[in-house]
């Protein structure tokens, strides 16, 4: 089965952090960094939407993404940001290696500029409709279990 790490880049939403922690669960992700003012678990709508979730997954928080991402790739994981840029592939186009990475990044502003420049690549949903994004925790869902389909 994959490895697979999740860096939540300054996500604002503690409820979408819940969210995120109870699906990265669900999927067995190894683990999961919270970046800057990403809130961490003790947030009561954290809490809320982990439904204890964040008692069984790993964390770790750090103030600067840039050290997580060194690290990672010297322990030799592949680093994907998952955010809309010219540069962008669609997710499913993607044969993710054994030792995986993917930062998603603030609902606004999107993957810091620092992360998108280390990246292996950057990957998107496609938008079909007429708004251009999707909530950052059902993008982190629609990802990792495409990615758990090729463990099948």
């Amino acid at each position: 089965m994959k490895e697979i790490i999740i860096i939540l880049d300054n996500i604002r939403s503690a409820l979408n952090v819940g969210a995120i922690f109870r699906t990265c669960d669900g999927a067995a992700v190894k683990k999961i960094y919270l970046i800057g003012i990403t809130p961490q678990p003790g947030h009561q709508k954290l809490i809320k939407t982990a439904l204890g979730a964040e008692k069984y997954i790993e964390w770790e928080y750090c103030k600067n993404i840039d050290e997580i991402i060194d690290r990672l790739v010297k322990e030799n994981y592949r680093i994907y940001s998952v955010e809309q840029t010219s540069t962008s592939i669609i997710y499913s186009e993607v044969s993710y290696p054994q030792k995986t990475v993917l930062i998603f990044g603030h609902e606004i502003t999107g993957v810091s500029a620092t992360a998108l420049e280390k990246s292996k690549a950057h990957i998107q949903i496609p938008m079909l409709g007429k708004k251009n994004s999707l909530n950052v925790s059902t993008c982190v869902g629609i990802i990792i279990y495409y990615i758990r389909t090729q463990d099948l």
